[in-house]
């Protein structure tokens, strides 16, 4: 027995090269396709009308695709290593789409890169790791084992051969059945978006292109002088950009339970009717500042010009950027930054996280130490960054039990999930009464608090976790936002009635560049009036 198995260990299997292209391909077809082959299936089964041969040609051409694709990628002289990597990278794709429901586009991949170790290691689990090694490891072991026979002038005949063939596949599928898989593919886009491991291949190309191919395009001066309207009072305006909070989960929004404990206290304005601009950091950050529209932002487009925080700066105000999180993407490149580290030894960190509460006392010395007269203070929140959410609030601050102590959260149940996302939403609430207060003790004439959300975030509706969804499918989970203002003006009954009414129209983070000229009063020739919140009420609060 014992010899037996040393010598499947040891002893490889000859294969032809077409034979190992044709094997790979199957497996990665079978082992990791099967949600995008469901939802095809479910995709031409809606009509009612079912095309039986139609939905058998589907994993045909699927896996005549990927023998194609595989062929080239491995160039004839890199077969096994290429063809193994690609096992372990769906493997890694498959267990995100199955457990999160997360697809692989531009910006999801723009996401990745830009995520630092600490987010990363917090999607490292048992689970992950179980299933990375039965599908991926143990494959992609038995498959070396595996020995490719011929010369290299027997390996192009093979690889002319199996290409010829695939195609043919391709095209005897195609002819007959074109106006079937135009009428799918025109009307269920995101289909592609599950096929592994290709739609993460062609996001990487995109995201490559856009990022280091393409010239650099010139740096835009958006507003050369820009100045401030009022330069004999004094004023501070905070902005949180939050992290990952859902509207739907906010007591100020209607939710049946006490997630916004302090700030209704403090007579806090809540906006109900909010959409992010997109539904993951990289993206919504940089859109929100941005002098583009969602419909048109562009990440490329939008790093090469000024934003709101460059020009309000350029009129004298101080802006400073305050971060907890894993960075600006890009938005504080021109202004004064504090990136927080989580030094270990303080209260409030444990050398990977703090929580919010540190920008508490981070303001606070700001206010402090800083003698310019109007200064602009964004602080970006680690919120409720998930899978990890129990680590964003203190083990005190656990209201609602039993939670989620666990990054795999598809196994935790619905009661422990949402018991720790509603944990965050509390602590966070808690955190901007505290950074109210310190605004209220601060000497300044004119001061006010800005809440808003990155985006929203998915718990299990759909069968969806975490973000980063397309947006044009993303669910309402994903884009409706929550946000909050206060300001020392509101003690103005005239005011505050005029902002009461604006709390139920439709706003979105297209409506923050111009918010922020409006708070900060800065007059610029970028300033477009019709999309400040607050412009309607300006003269109320005189």
């Amino acid at each position: 027995m014992k010899i037996a198995f040393k010598r499947f260990c040891i002893s490889s299997w000859q294969v032809s090269y077409s034979q190992f292209v044709c094997l790979v391909s199957m497996y990665i077809v079978i082992a990791f396709n099967g949600l995008f082959l469901y939802n095809t299936f479910m995709a031409t089964t809606q009509s009612g009308h079912i095309n039986w041969l139609f939905i058998a040609s589907i994993p045909i051409l699927l896996f005549s695709l990927t023998v194609l694709v595989l062929s080239w990628l491995s160039l004839i002289t890199f077969v096994k290593a290429i063809l193994l990597f690609n096992v372990l990278v769906c493997s890694l794709l498959f267990y995100s789409t199955l457990n999160y429901g997360v697809i692989f586009d531009k910006s999801m991949l723009q996401n990745i890169v830009e995520t630092n170790s600490g987010e990363a290691f917090s999607y490292l689990n048992f689970q992950l790791v179980l299933f990375i090694f039965l599908l991926g490891v143990v494959p992609t072991y038995l498959f070396s084992k595996f020995t490719i026979i011929g010369s290299f002038r027997v390996r192009l005949k093979s690889f002319t051969k199996l290409n010829l063939s695939a195609l043919l596949c391709c095209a005897i599928i195609a002819v007959p059945f074109y106006k079937e898989y135009a009428s799918v593919g025109r009307n269920n886009r995101q289909l592609t978006s599950y096929i592994t491991p290709f739609s993460f291949y062609t996001a990487g190309y995109k995201y490559l292109r856009d990022n280091y191919f393409y010239p650099p395009l010139p740096f835009k001066v958006l507003d050369n002088l820009p100045t401030l309207k009022n330069k004999t009072s004094t004023s501070l305006t905070v902005m949180v950009v939050g992290e990952t909070a859902r509207a739907a989960n906010f007591s100020l929004q209607g939710y049946s339970r006490a997630t916004n404990a302090y700030t209704p206290k403090l007579g806090v304005k809540y906006f109900s009717d909010v959409s992010s601009c997109g539904t993951a950091t990289a993206i919504s950050v940089p859109c929100m500042f941005s002098r583009l529209k969602r419909k048109e932002y562009d990440s490329r487009l939008a790093s090469s010009q000024e934003n709101a925080l460059d020009i309000i700066q350029r009129s004298g105000v101080e802006v400073t950027w305050i971060d907890n999180n894993s960075s600006c993407k890009g938005v504080c490149a021109r202004i004064k930054s504090d990136n927080i580290e989580p030094n270990k030894e303080h209260p409030l960190c444990d050398g990977h996280y703090c929580f919010d509460e540190i920008l508490v006392t981070k303001l606070a010395d700001k206010i402090a130490t800083s003698n310019a007269k109007h200064k602009l203070v964004v602080l970006h929140m680690i919120g409720s960054h998930g899978p990890t959410y129990y680590r964003r609030y203190p083990e005190h601050e656990s209201l609602f039990k039993p939670d989620c102590s666990r990054s795999d959260i598809q196994n935790c149940s619905t009661t422990e999930l949402t018991n720790t996302y509603d944990n965050t939403i509390a602590y966070t609430d808690k955190v901007l009464s505290q950074l109210i207060k310190v605004l209220q003790a601060s000497n300044e004439m004119e001061k006010s608090l800005l809440y808003v959300s990155d985006h929203g975030e998915s718990l299990g509706e759909k069968g969806l976790y975490l973000h980063g969804f397309p947006y044009a499918l993303a669910p309402i989970e994903q884009t409706h936002i929550p946000m909050i203002f206060w300001s020392n003006k509101l003690s103005n009954s005239k005011f505050n009635d005029c902002i009461e009414l604006q709390r139920s129209k439709v706003f979105s983070h297209d409506n923050i560049f111009d918010t922020l000229l409006g708070l900060t009063q800065v007059s610029s020739s970028q300033y477009q009036p019709e999309y400040d919140i607050f412009n309607a009420c300006k003269a109320l609060s005189l």
